[in-house]
């Protein structure tokens, strides 16, 4: 290739050594590693945007859905004759091959980037194009034959197939936060039928309540992930919704008719994923990203209450001798370098970081949407990091608490018998038989003189026995069946 008077870049500190190759853009000459997949457009996206040093590689997702889209655009263009079977043939395979794992150190954009997600697109064009220019038996670069945007990109935009891969990416790890957050309601229905017959005080505002039993209060756990697994399998539906053949803006400008219906077409069989279909008005959905404040939002649902499990698996473990000690977390490490013989929760206090974090990407998401202008948001790349990264790391860390914490949780029934024993908590359930101001009264003098409240009842002949019994069994405090 020629060079160009324009000012000459150079990307040779990108990728492997072995010399380079130039290619060139509407700015001039870039100089590109010459065995590198990718070009000219990624090679300035790299030296325009080096911001978290976390690129496109870490999201496999994401690189996936690219090759799917464009894959799915090949087809479709080839199917009405906008593009040719050899051409089409080759994006294919070099599509399929990427889908299966190749070439993803080849993504090298950062997920923060300007423009729109421009260099995320051109990144996968050029890297398909590459491969398929090999495919075909021509040389890397030699784009006269098979060009990135005139055949890669062809019926495309940015601003359709960016948003149309995030929501194939997201759908994907969504499927396997899913996946992970079954195992971990599981667990928490199998803590709940083991601690199903042991008795402890309820607690409101940390003070103690009313009874109940463990595998109560464990049960709860289990029935809050259930609401959020629908939570998630709602908001994931939504993602199906597509924009793709809306081009620029959602006019379809340089689609030709048919080609946006068979590309979602092929989608749907590419991914497997029946339910996909394009968007009645492609302009809204080209300028829309409500979806992912949606998103967002139920994921931001899911980590708080996760967090909040944690927070009590936390204070239930406390101590063990000075805290609450009713239950004990799997020991997973030494809790301390200057105190011996501490072991600390650590699994839970990394589920509280990972929740932490995703709430602060929620604000990230909320003001990214809000900051869009006109017929597109500029701020997807920003939400699209914040949504891959927040389920990534979820995933991650409730597949850690699910096997390095619930499943190895103990009951301290010793401990929990001594504080349902002493706890003035019980005297509510008298309270309906003796009264209140006479409950309130055994209260009192309970916590006044440390004497177990039912000592006090017997003591004032308030109640038989059998009344006691009775009122005070496991059955009649907590609900449960007599077994």
């Amino acid at each position: 290739m020629s060079r160009s008077s324009a000012p000459q870049h150079s990307a040779a500190g990108i990728g492997p050594s072995g010399g380079l190759r130039t290619e060139h853009d509407m700015l001039g000459d870039v100089d590109v590693p010459a065995d590198a997949y990718f070009g000219a457009h990624t090679a300035r996206a790299v030296a325009n945007f080096p911001i978290t040093g976390e690129t496109l590689a870490a999201r496999p997702h994401l690189i996936n859905a690219l090759a799917a889209v464009k894959q799915a655009a090949a087809v479709a263009n080839a199917e009405i004759g906008a593009l040719d079977r050899e051409r089409a043939d080759a994006i294919t395979a070099a599509c399929t091959e990427i889908r299966h794992g190749a070439l993803h150190e080849q993504f090298v954009v950062d997920l923060i980037q300007g423009g729109a997600g421009t260099s995320t697109n051109m990144n996968a064009n050029e890297v398909i194009a590459n491969r398929a220019l090999e495919l075909l038996g021509r040389r890397r670069g030699e784009y006269s034959a098979l060009h990135p945007l005139d055949h890669v990109n062809l019926g495309q935009s940015t601003n359709d197939v960016y948003p149309t891969a995030v929501k194939l990416a997201l759908d994907g790890q969504i499927a396997e936060l899913l996946g992970a957050l079954g195992p971990l309601r599981e667990a928490f229905e199998g803590k709940a039928a083991e601690f199903a017959d042991v008795l402890k005080m309820g607690r409101t505002q940390l003070q103690d309540a009313v009874p109940m039993t463990l595998g109560q209060e464990f049960g709860a756990f289990a029935a809050t992930l259930a609401e959020d697994e629908q939570r998630l399998a709602e908001a994931r539906l939504l993602l199906h919704e597509l924009n793709l053949g809306g081009t620029a803006i959602g006019t379809g400008l340089n689609a030709r008719p048919g080609y946006r219906e068979r590309a979602v077409e092929q989608l749907r069989r590419l991914t497997g994923i029946p339910t996909l279909v394009s968007s009645p008005d492609l302009i809204e959905a080209t300028q829309d990203v409500g979806v992912f404040v949606q998103l967002s939002g139920v994921l931001k649902r899911v980590a708080v209450k996760l967090s909040k499990i944690c927070n009590d698996l936390r204070l239930l473990s406390s101590g063990p001798q000075a805290g609450l000690g009713e239950i004990t977390l799997p020991a997973r490490q030494a809790g301390s370098s200057i105190m011996p013989g501490k072991v600390n929760p650590v699994i839970p206090e990394a589920i509280n970081q990972i929740a932490f974090e995703i709430i602060g990407n929620d604000v990230t998401v909320t003001l990214a949407a809000e900051g869009g202008q006109l017929q597109l948001n500029a701020f997807e790349p920003i939400i699209a990091r914040s949504l891959t990264a927040g389920l990534d790391h979820l995933t991650a860390g409730i597949g850690v608490l699910t096997e390095h914490c619930v499943r190895g949780i103990a009951a301290n029934r010793p401990r929990l018998a001594e504080i349902v024993a002493t706890s003035t908590g019980l005297v509510t359930a008298l309270s309906p038989t003796i009264g209140y101001e006479t409950a309130c009264a055994i209260a009192l003098e309970s916590h006044r003189t440390g004497r177990p409240a039912l000592d006090l009842v017997r003591e004032r002949e308030l109640l038989t026995e059998a009344e006691l019994r009775a009122l005070t069994s496991p059955a009649s405090l907590t609900g449960r069946p007599a077994t």
